[in-house]
This record gives structure tokens, sequence and C-alpha cells, in this order.
């Protein structure tokens, strides 16, 4: 391979250091390749489209010793990940065709026989020579929430048209255009934007000054040929660390039109929002990537739902975006890294309203853009819009509102005051960090139910198992032969375990008593007496203790199954201690207990999916009978379209910051203690 000058070492400064982050130094488990760290690699990349479509294949050139996954990232080529690279997360399983040093992060992932195909984690193969490298089809519309639960709203939109029939100028009328067409609109007073001065003269003589007035707040932004006043839309963003969900509005009507989801594609530089922090610290560079990422997944999802709606996407001339702190300055291309490190300050509560097409949306050229505002570093304006749509501030009852994900926010009111907080979850609501875990896809499992016993159960039985959320399990009308009933998203065959598939599995295991109220397995000489029918998926992999929850054939090894195994129960022990940890808290700062309330709304994707049993048998809820607890779906989502629909609930969200009170957990002594109270189930 000839090498150019530049590659050389010390050709304009360049160092292999200056390019390597935290998920390029010294890969956890594996030692780095020797190599010079002149010239350049060939990596050959073939990646595999979900819809069965031919796949693309990208050849790009690197520095030796910067990792697969980096490599691929840098150049627009996406790997699953969710910690970003830094070998924690298994995700990104890559094969590599040829000789490849095995990580024994490798060795926990992958079987014997995947081992010699070639199959490695991405973020952990330093590329030292030229590879070819196949990449599994990426996971880009997970299961998620569309649609919450919302109030109705009084239609108020700010999009405001009015259709004129004006009076030709002559000799005896010489009044300005401008003057003419303001004249005939007798209840509104908006005031000229240049785009519309602009097209003013050519739109009145072109239509016989028959016109429509487009009017977005108090701003004339367009005049339009002809009646179009039935054509008024605009699109709600729920600007998700995972998903981003896209609801296309027709305002004239206060109706949806299309909705569509996707995965952000931020998702390979990490899969929360402290790892993307982190990725822009590390390198200057990354901060762009992130916010053309954040930019193509709104365009992606604005072509979409415009195609679907079969609505010309100049017709949009308003948008409304609920997204976290974080997500909300990627996205306006803000440096995050005050959100990052103590004392987590944002840049603003209240982003300025701009141009869709100073975030790359190509709709009206005067569309705007309003960001919700945030109450804090880690309580965004998604938790905004989830208040604005639940009506916290308008319900006397005790309510906590829960929103599930990497970083949990929660809010309680009892009807006078509004607290907020934010819990550090982690990943394994996202399937992050656990060891056969998943999106929720296709092949995800995302309802257990498990039998200790194949004799047919008892009523006591019946009452305390976990209700399943999927049709054909719930409609099972008798007791399967199988002890370990699914429910598998797309009714296919399993390949891991999703976030709600997880809780009910660790909920189904305590009532069953193969855990104990510590989060261990039970002794294996015991199981058989505890529960006969599933003592045999009490297994080990290597040293680690699992359960088996699907076995691809019935002499599948443990290595081949889906599990769930001691570490994957820690991890969820660790993220629910820290959200009922938070929600304790905030209950004791209102003078208030558990059984103060009346009502628990979980939120987001994860809240529409999980079991309100399951949840409370595990503590991730106050024990609360299930009808109280309610599954809120996409309510940032709902409060971003009712900002849409009505100026009085826009300003409405705004007030909002003067009436919640943000609670800091992190500085509060006791914390610590208190989270390990939490830990048991």
């Amino acid at each position: 391979m000839t090498l150019d000058p530049a590659d050389k070492p010390g050709a304009d400064g360049f160092s292999l250091d200056d390019v390597r982050r935290e998920g390029l130094m010294a890969s956890p488990g594996t030692e780095p390749v020797a190599h010079d760290g002149t010239g350049r690699v060939e990596l050959a990349f073939t990646v595999e489209d979900a819809t069965g479509a031919a796949p693309a294949r990208r050849t790009v050139r690197v520095p030796p010793g910067v990792t697969v996954f980096d490599s691929a990232s840098w150049n627009g080529i996406a790997i699953d990940s969710t910690c970003g690279g830094h070998g924690t997360c298994h995700k990104c399983k890559v094969r590599v065709e040829g000789s490849t040093p095995i990580s024994r992060h490798d060795v926990r992932t992958f079987s014997r026989e995947q081992l010699d195909d070639g199959w490695r984690l991405a973020c952990l193969v330093q590329a030292t020579r030229d590879l070819a490298v196949d990449v599994p089809p990426l996971t880009t519309r997970p299961k998620a929430a569309t649609v919450g639960v919302g109030r109705q709203v009084i239609l108020r939109p700010a999009v405001q048209k009015r259709y004129v029939e004006l009076d030709e100028p002559n000799l005896a009328d010489q009044r300005p255009d401008l003057a003419r067409l303001l004249e005939a609109i007798d209840d509104l007073a908006p005031k000229p934007d240049l785009h519309a001065l602009r097209r003013l003269p050519h739109v009145l003589r072109a239509a016989d000054y028959k016109v429509t007035a487009v009017i977005v707040d108090e701003s004339l932004v367009d005049v339009e040929p002809g009646d179009t006043t039935d054509q008024r839309y605009a699109i709600a963003y729920d600007l998700g660390t995972t998903t981003v969900v896209a609801t296309l509005l027709d305002v004239a009507l206060g109706t949806p039109v299309a909705v569509a989801s996707m995965l952000n594609k931020q998702q390979p530089y990490g899969g929360d929002v402290i790892t993307r922090i982190s990725a822009t610290m590390m390198d200057p560079e990354t901060l762009p990537r992130l916010q053309q990422a954040a930019s193509a997944t709104l365009v992606e999802l604005a072509e979409q739902v415009c195609r679907e709606g079969g609505v010309d996407p100049k017709q949009v001339y308003e948008v409304a975006v609920a997204g976290n702190a974080t997500m909300t300055a990627l996205v306006l291309g803000i440096d995050p890294e005050p959100l990052g490190v103590a004392p987590f300050v944002m840049s603003t509560s209240q982003p300025p309203t701009v141009l869709a097409a100073d975030v790359g949306l190509e709709l009206h050229p005067r569309a705007q853009v309003f960001f919700f505002p945030a109450l804090g570093a880690y309580v965004g304006g998604d938790i905004v819009a989830g208040m604005l749509a639940t009506g916290m501030d308008r319900d006397k009852r005790v309510r906590l509102f829960i929103d599930v994900g990497t970083n949990c926010e929660l809010v309680i009111s009892d009807g006078d005051r509004i607290l907020s907080t934010a819990a550090p979850a982690g990943p394994a609501f996202e399937g992050g960090a656990i060891k056969c875990g998943m999106r929720a896809a296709d092949g995800a499992i995302e309802v257990i139910r498990l039998h200790a016993k194949l004799d047919p159960p008892s009523a006591e039985e019946v009452a305390q198992s976990t209700p399943p959320s999927v049709e054909e399990v719930a409609q099972q009308p008798s007791r399967d032969p199988n002890p370990v009933e699914l429910g598998v998203i797309g009714d296919v065959e399993p390949r891991g375990l999703c976030g709600s598939g997880l809780v009910d599995a660790v909920a189904e295991l305590v009532r069953v008593g193969l855990l104990d109220a510590s989060g261990r397995f039970i002794p294996e000489d015991q199981a058989p007496t505890v529960a006969p029918a599933l003592a045999d998926r009490l297994t080990k992999i290597g040293e680690e203790r699992v359960f088996v929850l699907h076995r691809p054939h019935p002499e599948a090894a443990p290595e081949d199954c889906v599990v769930l195994s001691q570490r994957d129960v820690r991890e969820l022990q660790f993220a629910k201690a820290a959200i009922s940890t938070g929600w304790t808290l905030l209950l004791e700062e209102l003078g208030l207990e558990h059984r103060d309330v009346q009502q628990v709304l979980m939120a987001g994707s994860f809240g529409s999916y999980i079991s309100p049993a399951a949840a409370v048998r595990i503590g991730l809820v106050p024990k609360l009978p299930v009808l109280r607890i309610v599954s809120a779906g996409n309510v940032a989502g709902e409060g971003a379209k009712m900002a849409l629909l009505s100026v009085r609930e826009r300003a409405g969200a705004e007030a909002l910051l003067q009436e919640v009170t943000y609670v800091e957990l992190s500085d509060r002594p006791d914390f610590n203690d208190r989270f390990v109270d939490q830990l048991g189930f």
C-alpha cells in the first residue's frame, strides 16, 4: 500500500493519539496489536438491510489502530451500540473476515462456533490491516409509543389563514399591495415578513387578487394563490435519546394525519446522553456530527409523514420539538459539556424559536420550530411536554409521573405543589448492559409468564401471576405444557430480551421463588423443590448463573439460548433502586407516604408496555392497586401536539417553569443509604 506523505508520523502534526478517544484506548479485555501508526488501512463494510434489500457496500480508509466501530461511525455507517463504543454493552456485533484477536468480552458474547466464524465486538477490534466487515441490519424502527394520554384542548393554533378577494388597483385607488391585503383581514393585525413581501406583487396579480394570507403568530409569512385555508399543517416531534416520533397534524381540524418513528441517528455515539456528551468532550468534531445526525433523523421522519399523509412539505408552517436538555442542545449545535459535569448547568432553559431550515428541515421557507423549555439539565422539555399533556398542574389528586429510561425523570404533585427530579437508571430498560438485551424490536421477548409446576394453577396462583400484555398470551385458555410462556414482538423466534421483558422475567422469578429478596438466584439444589418445572432452566454459563428463557432447540447449550443472568438481575436492581429512591424522597418532601399516591403515570415507550403488576412486584412503583397505575404512552409527543393546536397550551408549558420545583438528589447526604434500602425485592 502506497503511503501518502501526510499519513507519516509528524506530517501536519498528525498523531494517532489525536484521533483516539476513550473507546480506542486499551480496550478492555484485549491488548492493542503492534503497529507504528503510519499510513492507512482499508475497511470494506457490507451492511445488511433489515427489509431484505441488497446489502450496501462501503470502503473506507482510516489510521491503523482505530477500532472497527469508530471507523464505521466516522463514516456514517451505523453499528448497533448503546455504550458509544466503550466495550460495555456488547451490542456492536460484526463478522470480520480473517484472523482477529479474541477478547474476554468476545468470549462472553459469542459461542465458540461464532468466534470461529469471525464474530467480534466492533469496538474491540483494532484495524491494523485491511479488513472485510459484515454488519448485521440495524433496527431503525423499534417498537415505540406513538400516542399517549392527553387532554381535550380548545383549537387555537398559531397558524392561521384568511382567504380574501381584493379589488384591483387603478388610478383612483393606488393603495400599496400590502395595505390592500391587510385592510381585507379585519380580525388580525399581522406584521409582514420579508418573504411574504417578496411574493406579494407577483402572487396577487397571477391569482387575479384572490389569495390566501398565511399568518403564524403575529407575522404574515406568505401569500398563496387561491383558497388554501383548508391546508394548514404542523409537525410535532418527540426527540428521544433512543427513539424519535413525528406526528403530522392538520391544525385546521386538530387531527393527526400521519405518525412515524425511528431510531435516533445519534445512536452510534452512545445509547445515553452522558455517553454522547462525553463523545463531544473527547473530540470537538463530534458535536457537528451529532447535530447532523439529529437533523437527518428529523428530516427523514418529516419526509415520511408528509409522504404518507399526501401533504406538500411546503404546507407545513410550524414544528414543535419536545426533547431532553441534551437532545435539544445537540440539535441546535450548542455545546452540551456543561450538562455533563457538576454543577450541571444548561445554556438556557428556554431555547429560542428558530427557522425550520436552521435544523435542516425543508418545509415552508418561514416555518418556525418551537422547543419546549426545560426545568433542569436532566428534567428537560420532554418532561414539561408530558406534564402539559397529563395536566399535572390541574389535578388535585396526588399523582406520580415516571418517565422510565436511561435517565428517569420523576414528577409528583399533591394539587398544590409540583416537585421534579431525575434518577440515573442506566441502560438496562433499553436493553443495554443486559446479556441478551435488545431494543423493543421483532424478536424481543416483552412478556413472560412462569409456571413453577405443571399442575393446574390454584385460584391464588392465578390471582398473583403477572398478567401478560400480549393478546395471544392473555387469551390462552388453559395451562401450556411449556412452563415458560413468552410474548414476542413480531411473533417470531425470540432473539433477546427488551426492557419490559426484563422486568417481567425478574418479577416472575421473584414470584415463583427462584430469586430471593436480595435478588440472588436460589441454590440449585433447592430449585427442584421450589419450582420443579423450571429447575432445569437454572444453570451456568462459565461461572455465571443464568436462567434459560428460550431454547432454540431442546438440546441447545446455554450459550445459544436467550437467558437472564445474575448480572442482569443486578443491573435491574440498580435501575429500579435509583427510581424508587427518587420518588420516595419526593414523597417525603411533600410529607406524604406511598399509600397516599392516587395515580401513577408510566410515560414513554417503556412505560407503555411494562406490566403494572410486575412494576409493583419489583418495587419500581409504589405498592398500589394495579388500576391506579396508568400506561401514559408518548405524553411528550402529546404535549408537542397540544402546543401546535393551541397557543394557550404553549403558554401553559412556559408557565410550568415557574410552578415546578426541581429537587437535586445527588447532593443529599442520605441518598446512598436510601438507595441501598431500595435494592431488595
